[in-house]
């Protein structure tokens, strides 16, 4: 198998590869290497920052860890179509998940299991079967617009991305598990607390220097310990229920009515390899993935759009002559807002929530021009190149148009869709991404349907600042609405 990532624009083989040491990087002191360097709730723009620097391969020290950073989008894409094979989830990650009890899943398994995992998993997240779950998303729309309802008569602020993720986590529950998690209506967000504080402890212990948390254990990890065996308590659960309704209701090993239960059928073939703790831990990964991924893109796009008020018409126009004045969109009008999935691939440009991904090389290989030996972590940085003048045009703007089939004859105005990779890319490319877009085609057309919106306030009045804490998430979004007065209709 060749292992050379990015052939085509390494150097000839005349020239001498670049070896680890040699490339350039900040500079680094003992022991420590750049760690100390690092904030990690704004490290993905440091890196960006020494990328423009260094150039788009330099290095890193964190520790004993040597680290290649690599911000070439090419690059990029060849390392992540060199998955499964040629790159893997980083050791450290698999460490650190499995020391804090957490159940194994598609997004952290590798080689084979991987690959098993997948098939399941794709068996669920087809959009034909995403289709025949629809009816549950748009019940969550539903109480979504009855919580914006209430919050607007009052002249309440609403807590942007809190109320997302709200959504996000009724709509995977329901979606998914066919279970009734509503805490959208009932403000119950155990669930919810739960979560949030499995990812940043994560990242955090990820990239630390020292496991100071196998030593002491501090309040916070004693609760992160209590979540995390809730957790676990919920999704047993939620697998015991699919098992019932398939015990009780054979047919729906034919025609599953949820995600999760056609993961059980597709694990329960003979020839899968798979069992209940990979369905557990996939069962995870849909509620982590799903909560922070897709609220935190739809809490940014509101952002955008919002400094953006040309864009914002546009989008409202939209989705008032496709939706007219239901509460509940069919999934043919749904399908027909081809601007506003314009608005969520620009911001998933602008504002990736996973800007970095750290993989590991499983062989010897060659990124470029640098040689990179078995065992070395890379970081991809997502969106380096898809904000460069160099690759974009106009890369800094708010410009949704440039993703609309045919809409500029300038070639150059669709540099971004050749370059920009939310989802990934090869053969790990996201399973979720039709789900994630229709969720967020179905928020906006809840919101700008019927609602104005009078403001998206950030904390000190400006553009929202970037927080890292594993995904990319917009600190401390407030939304004030008004409710739309629709026009009588003439007799």
């Amino acid at each position: 198998m060749d292992n050379t990532v990015m052939e085509e624009r390494s150097a000839p083989l005349t020239h001498r590869l670049r070896q680890f040491i040699e490339l350039p990087g900040p500079r680094s002191v003992p022991v420590f290497g750049n760690a100390l360097q690092i904030n990690t709730s704004r490290m993905h723009l440091q890196l960006e920052e020494w990328c423009r620097e260094f150039g788009p391969f330099y290095k890193l020290r964190l520790g004993k860890r040597k680290i290649v950073v690599v911000g070439d989008h090419e690059a990029v894409a060849a390392i992540l179509r060199n998955r499964p094979d040629g790159f893997r989830r980083t050791t450290r990650l698999d460490e650190i998940w499995t020391e804090m009890g957490l159940m194994p899943g598609l997004f952290g398994a590798n080689g084979d299991a991987w690959r098993r995992q997948r098939r399941m998993v794709m068996a669920g997240f087809d959009p034909a079967h995403v289709k025949r779950y629809f009816p549950s998303l748009q019940q969550v729309a539903q109480r979504l617009h009855g919580r914006w309802h209430s919050a607007a008569s009052q002249g309440k602020a609403i807590d942007l991305q809190a109320d997302l993720m709200r959504f996000t986590v009724d709509t995977i529950a329901g979606l998914a598990f066919g279970a009734e998690v509503n805490t959208l209506e009932s403000d119950q967000d155990v669930i919810q607390q739960h979560l949030n504080k499995i990812f940043p402890a994560v990242f955090k212990r990820l990239f630390a220097t020292v496991p100071i948390w196998r030593y002491v254990h501090s309040t916070a990890d004693r609760q992160l310990a209590r979540s995390i065996a809730e957790i676990k308590v919920a999704v047993t659960g939620f697998i015991a229920q699919a098992r019932a309704r398939l015990q009780s209701n054979p047919t729906l090993r034919e025609q599953p009515g949820n995600l999760l239960e056609a993961m059980i059928v597709a694990a329960d073939q003979a020839d899968s390899g798979m069992d209940d703790a990979q369905v557990a831990g996939n069962v995870l990964t849909l509620l982590l993935a799903g909560e922070d991924t897709t609220a935190n893109t739809l809490a940014w796009m509101i952002h955008l759009l919002w400094r953006n008020p040309a864009s914002l018409a546009l989008a409202t126009e939209e989705v008032r002559r496709v939706c007219g004045d239901t509460v509940a969109p069919t999934l043919a009008q749904i399908d027909q807002l081809l601007y506003i999935e314009a608005c969520a691939h620009e911001t998933m440009r602008l504002k990736p929530v996973a800007p970095l991904l750290p993989l590991q090389a499983l062989s010897d290989t060659v990124i470029g021009d640098v040689q990179v030996p078995a065992g070395m972590v890379v970081i991809s940085l997502m969106r380096r190149d898809a904000v460069s003048e160099t690759h974009v045009p106009r890369a800094a703007a708010f410009e949704p148009e440039r993703w609309l089939p045919d809409e500029s004859p300038d070639q150059a105005a669709h540099a971004a869709k050749r370059i920009s990779m939310p989802f990934g890319a090869g053969p790990r490319i996201c399973p979720g991404r039709y789900l994630a877009l229709l969720e967020m085609k179905m928020v906006m057309a809840t919101l700008l349907g019927h609602f104005d919106i009078e403001g998206v306030d950030t904390p000190d009045g400006g553009q929202a600042r970037e927080h890292l804490s594993f995904t990319m998430a917009p600190v401390g979004l407030r939304m004030r609405l008004r409710n739309r007065v629709l026009q009588p209709v003439d007799a």
